[in-house]
């Protein structure tokens, strides 16, 4: 495990990074972390980033946010999936933070997942990239690599972060989101993965995978 991380960590480093984690570097800011990640589901990330930078550039805050109408967060943020829904998610959450976190964004798992439209995922990349707090996230391609892998035989996210839990070696619990989602947008795809490409091809069973390049 920790040579197949070691060598894709290497590979990560010409990869393009995940938009929240280019997003974080900027500075870390859990508000704008969770916003964007808000944003990304079922978006890709180029328009999540243009998205989030004209959100960002009227409304930083969970104050300011709340002065914006729905209809002006939608228009905002549109192209991004469900930018309807998403504006009025974001509308709740902010009002909470304000309400109940004096307008901060917790730090604490149980917290975050009490907010409209927060689920593990989310809640654990505003850990990692808001607060560089440990975690695992794991998304869909977290969870389809650490199963090609044979790391896991799990069926959902949540049973891989439970069990990555168990076996990943904190080191790479802050790390292992950002370079298996770059890795799996470009190399390990979801369908017909570039095998030949990959940098730990020798070291992979390929489980489930059909047909690969």
């Amino acid at each position: 495990m920790e040579e197949v991380l070691e060598r894709i960590a290497e590979a990560y480093k010409s990869l393009r990074e995940p938009v929240v984690t280019q997003i974080a570097k900027r500075k870390r800011d859990p508000f704008k972390v969770l916003i964007s990640c808000i944003l990304s589901l079922r978006t890709k990330d180029e328009v999540t980033k243009e998205a989030s930078k004209r959100l960002f550039s009227k409304a930083s805050t969970p104050e300011e946010m709340l002065k914006l109408s729905e209809e002006e967060i939608a228009r905002l943020i549109y192209p991004v999936g469900f930018y309807n829904n998403k504006a009025k998610t974001i509308k709740e959450i902010c009002k909470v933070l304000v309400e109940r976190y004096g307008g901060r964004v917790p730090d604490e798992m149980d917290k975050l997942l009490k907010l409209k439209g927060v689920g593990r995922k989310t809640a654990n990349l505003v850990l990692v990239e808001g607060y560089g707090k440990p975690g695992i996230c794991v998304d869909t391609h977290v969870h389809r690599i650490c199963n090609r892998l044979g790391w896991v035989k799990t069926k959902t996210p949540e049973e891989t972060e439970k069990k990555l839990r168990e076996i990943l070696p904190k080191k790479y619990w802050m790390d292992i989101n950002r370079w298996l989602v770059a890795f799996g947008k470009e190399i390990c795809r979801p369908v017909s993965p570039l095998c030949s490409q990959c940098p730990v091809e020798e070291l992979c069973p390929k489980a489930g995978v059909k047909r690969h390049r």
